[in-house]
């Protein structure tokens, strides 16, 4: 076991880095190089088929099957020439990965022979078998009937010799078995409220975007010695493994200088994402050793998600290509930063981004608060559904830890847009007004004046706002981008259409006061929006805290504050399932109260499964691995006392071997507290398992089994201290965490 461990450390400090040779043109020529985009779709389809398909991209306009017959001819030509021979239905089940089955073009002929074809039916529709994919009891396992649907406003695009077709996917009822469709609803509602509310300030808006632009964060392992950790391969982090003696204490880490063998991958993976039309922008170290993270520039979200579980698929590939392995999971190392997957979101018009200030007029600026202030209503009056909507098995293991924002939602706005609120909150509406950026002068003539921006960052906020956007910090980072962005979606367009609806009844109490008539001075529409506005402002104030969101002291505070502060995943979940938000998701048509329960199941039922792989790889490896090997060094010692014995007097011998003796003690009391709550964990397990209902299946896990994997742990890195090196079975910290 030592022989095969010291084997695979040593190749992995051998190994070279892949030659990667980058295409001869510059990115802008092979950018989207696989993907059936407006430029293709021009080039291969008829024009009036061409102007439909636009329509329907940019305005939701109905997909006739005339025209997806013509469309599906134009990308059977463009992909049969790209050496395409297979086509799939790529859709977002409840795994939180992807899924696709392979259909190939050829069809009978009728005269013995075989016929490339691919008809708009195959195109819109496909029927793959959904009774082995999560429902959450919406249908039985031999109700295997489910539908795949087209998504036109996502492209299509290549991996390899198969056409993939982004698609929604549902139930035969009808219900969502998926996150596109319930993201494509939220989009939608958004999209309808912040129209509205625009037009108060700008009739001409035609319709509102939500953007995206999420950081990927993750952790590179040698392949070799990833093969060699058991729970890395079967959990997707270390369940034992004591710090390394240097880790990230010394901060060298981040933004250092890339090692050679990671930059071929990166570049391998920027070429590869650049020709699936995913906009690779920023690389670079992250904070803890062996972790990276490589973010895009922003995008339509519905696109954005889309690109996000791509590159995940696609990184994963490419890294074996390297002699790595990719590890997404949150939290695979302990005692050093977990990896996150922060969702830069904004909404903007065909005029501009809503969230950018400052404006040229005190109505700009207005519109800029209004947008600010319904996004914070929303988020307050959901913080705990959006907890709930980030949260996950894995990822609790990172919230609350000193590189991840806490397991309590607030938002960070700075300085000066608090005092613009404030400002507005307590000022005469006819001094509305804030400032541009500042600039900020050095002491160093060869530096130019920087120019700063409205807010400063707050790594600990979950919530914080960085400029013409909001930073939702706490996305995992093996997430599904989807989760958070419907529930952040839907809440502040269920905000909006609130403050339409009181706006409007407000108008209606003052447009007659003489006060307001036009001419003297700003409208009734103008003083309506103030009044409101200063009721949320008020209203939402909970939310917002500029702070150490780390600090014992916030908890306290945010409970004070009516925040939600619970820690215990399955119950967080149990927010999805409040009345308010039922309310909100029904009252938009993005989820219906069955949805939302069957969600939930599956959300119980996966963290249930996790919890419990976890603790049978513990426990098999505490058994038959740990245990095993530290009995034998224990005998090597006990032999080494027995021979001392032969040698010298008694006297000596307790003097000469009082070390070996102390070792062998607490080998033995280790180990024998390692058996003892192997045995305790073997039968949590066995009692949560005998619970039928998910939920309290899944409470059980949390509060009985869980705890018992950190305890195990404990003994088992303290006995990695004393066990001697070239008897250790698995690679060590020190081993793992620094590439050559």
């Amino acid at each position: 076991m030592e022989n095969l461990r010291f084997q695979v450390v040593g190749e992995a400090f051998k190994k070279k880095p892949l030659e990667v040779e980058r295409p001869s043109e510059r990115p802008c020529d092979y950018f989207a190089k696989k993907v059936f985009n407006r430029e293709k779709m021009y080039k291969y389809l008829p024009k009036d088929v061409y102007e439909k398909m636009i329509d329907v991209m940019e305005n939701g306009a109905r997909l006739d099957r005339k025209v997806a017959d013509a469309v599906a001819a134009g990308m059977k030509q463009w992909a049969t020439e790209q050496g395409v021979t297979h086509y799939t239905h790529w859709f977002q089940p409840l795994t939180e990965g992807t899924a696709e089955k392979h259909d190939s073009f050829i069809e009978h002929d009728g005269k013995g022979g075989m016929v490339e074809e691919f008809s708009g039916k195959l195109l819109v529709q496909q029927e793959p078998d959904a009774s082995s994919f999560p429902s959450g009891g919406i249908r039985s396992t031999f109700e295997a009937r489910g539908y795949s649907a087209w998504d036109p406003t996502s492209p299509v695009f290549i991996i390899d010799d198969t056409l993939c077709i982004p698609t929604v996917f549902i139930s035969y009822s009808g219900e969502a078995l998926d996150y596109k469709a319930p993201l494509l609803r939220a989009l939608h509602a958004v999209n309808v409220a912040a129209t509205d509310v625009c037009r108060y300030f700008d009739p001409e808006v035609k319709k509102v975007t939500s953007n995206l632009g999420w950081e990927q964060e993750y952790f590179l392992v040698d392949e070799g010695l990833y093969s060699a950790r058991p729970d890395l391969l079967l959990t997707g982090r270390t369940l034992m493994g004591h710090d390394s003696a240097k880790n990230q204490q010394m901060d060298d880490h981040y933004f250092g200088t890339i090692p050679d063998r990671v930059q071929a991958f990166m570049k391998d993976l920027e070429i590869q994402a650049l020709e699936l039309g995913i906009p690779c922008k920023t690389r670079h170290n992250e904070v803890a050793p062996n972790q990276f993270e490589l973010a895009p520039i922003f995008e339509e979200t519905n696109l954005a998600v889309d690109h996000n579980m791509l590159l995940m698929s696609l990184m994963k590939k490419v890294a074996r290509k390297h002699g790595f392995r990719v590890l997404l999971h949150e939290k695979p190392f302990a005692g050093i930063n977990g990896s996150g997957k922060h969702n830069n979101w904004s909404l903007s018009t065909d005029t501009g981004v809503l969230l950018h200030a400052p404006g040229k007029t005190p109505e700009e600026n207005l519109r800029f608060a209004v947008f600010i202030v319904e996004t914070l209503m929303g988020v307050y009056k959901h913080n705990g559904l959006l907890k709930a909507s980030i949260m996950s098995a894995t990822n609790a293991h990172r919230l609350g830890a000193n590189e991840a924002p806490p397991a309590i939602v607030s938002s960070f706005l700075g300085t000066q847009v608090s005092n613009l609120l404030d400002h507005i909150e307590n000022a005469d509406p006819d001094q509305l007004s804030i400032a541009g950026k500042q600039g900020l002068k050095m002491d160093i003539p060869e530096i130019p004046e920087l120019l700063i921006d409205q807010t400063d960052r707050n790594r600990t906020s979950p919530f914080a706002f960085t400029g013409n956007r909001f930073e939702f910090r706490a996305v995992g980072s093996e997430a599904n981008c989807a989760s958070a962005m419907i529930a952040l979606n839907a809440a502040v367009a269920e905000a909006l259409v609130n403050f339409k609806k009181r706006v409007d009844a407000r108008i209606e109490e003052i447009k007659d006061d003489p006060q307001y008539a036009e001419g003297t001075g700003h409208t009734a529409t103008f003083h309506a929006i103030i009044d409101i506005l200063r009721d949320d402002i008020k209203e939402s104030k909970p939310i917002r805290f500029n702070g150490n969101g780390y600090s014992d002291e916030w908890v306290i505070e945010a409970e004070k504050r009516g925040l939600d502060v619970e820690k215990s995943c399955p119950k967080i979940f149990e927010r999805y399932l409040d009345e308010a938000s039922v309310q909100m998701f029904e009252s938009l048509g993005v989820m219906s109260r069955k949805e939302l329960e069957a969600r939930n199941e599956v959300k119980w039922e996966t963290y249930t499964k996790k919890i419990q792989i976890e603790a049978r790889v513990l426990g098999d490896l505490s058994m038959n691995h740990i245990i095993p090997v530290a009995t034998r060094y224990q005998s090597q010692l006990l032999q080494n006392v027995s021979d001392m014995c032969e040698v010298f007097p008694k006297e000596k011998v307790e003097k000469l071997s009082a070390r070996n003796i102390k070792i062998i003690e607490e080998i033995a009391e280790r180990s024998a507290s390692i058996e003892t709550q192997v045995d305790e964990l073997v039968n949590a397990r066995k009692v949560a398992n005998k619970i039928e209902s998910e939920h309290e299946k899944a409470i059980a896990y949390h509060d009985t089994v869980a705890p018992k994997l950190e305890s195990i742990r404990y003994q088992i890195d303290k006995l990695e201290l004393i066990v001697d090196n070239a008897c250790w079975p698995l690679p060590k910290y020190r081993e793992l965490l620094f590439i050559r």
